[in-house]
């Protein structure tokens, strides 16, 4: 019977996790591990890692001294052959696998999955400027493709994956006004997570604009017409953008400002579309 169900909303989050931060170590014949090392101050999602599956795993803790002072870690690590072999085929390999993870080629919850992808490699909070960010660090092609993918998608925010030339990595970063509704998503009340990465993703979500910060110019935009907000979620992203003569952005921003009016009609608070 799998242990793993990737349209689970915690299984789905742990995969992500797992792939970013986890250590997959095969050892000789069927002997191996996976562990996943945290800060002490980050022990809770390890304890509810424990509840997840029904494989024996523990979590362990050590002290030692780095260059920046004692560090204090705690470490979930779990030995089931079967547990293990099945993450193999969902795309956790064993050994050094920074470039090479992609996302579950099956079905899987991907808001969940791009939270235990942020909460492993990424970050949530302010600039010093008071900018909000979602960002995430990742050597994988396919990972930073799947970011973008989900951040046009639900925020219609364009998001280039390019390697920095420094160290050959994926920098992305989405601030500003974009990161407010993304942290919303996701991050939804009572799901899986970080502690402090909720904490300031709820932060995060509650951001407007202060008052003379200059907004995105909108002179001369092209308006939305009730036709068109009829038509935008018939087909793909691409299939409506040609179908309105619209770029690929305008329609996934529309879509989410469609939905998001929706949300807020079903919950009595006011909602404002802008054309």
């Amino acid at each position: 019977m799998p242990h793993l169900d990737l349209m689970r909303p915690d299984h789905a989050y742990f995969f992500g996790f797992a792939q970013t931060d986890g250590n997959h170590y095969a050892g000789v014949g069927q002997k191996g591990r996976l562990s996943i090392e945290l800060s002490r101050r980050d022990e809770g999602v390890l304890h509810a890692f424990t509840d997840l599956f029904d494989v024996r795993s523990r979590v362990s803790y050590r002290e030692r001294t780095t260059n920046f002072g004692p560090h204090h870690s705690a470490t979930w690590t779990a030995c089931d052959l079967g547990f293990r072999r099945e993450l193999v085929e969902l795309g956790l390999p064993t050994g050094r696998k920074s470039a090479t993870v992609a996302p579950p080629a099956g079905p899987f919850s991907r808001r969940d999955y791009l939270r235990g992808l942020i909460d492993g490699d990424g970050s949530v909070g302010f600039t010093r400027t008071g900018l909000p960010f979602i960002g995430f660090v990742t050597a994988s092609q396919p990972l930073a493709e799947f970011f973008c993918d989900q951040v046009l998608s639900v925020v219609g925010a364009h998001r280039t994956a390019n390697r920095n030339t420094r160290d050959s990595v994926y920098n992305l970063l989405v601030a500003g006004e974009p990161a407010a509704p993304l942290a919303d998503w996701l991050y939804p009340d009572g799901c899986l997570a970080l502690e402090r990465k909720r904490e300031a993703a709820a932060l995060v979500g509650t951001w407007t604009r202060p008052p003379g910060m200059r907004a995105r110019p909108v002179a001369g935009r092209r308006r939305w017409t009730a036709q068109e907000d009829a038509d935008v979620f018939t087909g793909s992203v691409r299939e409506a953008a040609r179908r309105l003569g619209r770029s690929e952005q305008s329609v996934s921003l529309r879509r989410w400002r469609l939905r998001r009016a929706a949300d807020a009609g079903q919950s009595g608070d006011p909602a404002v579309l802008s054309g």
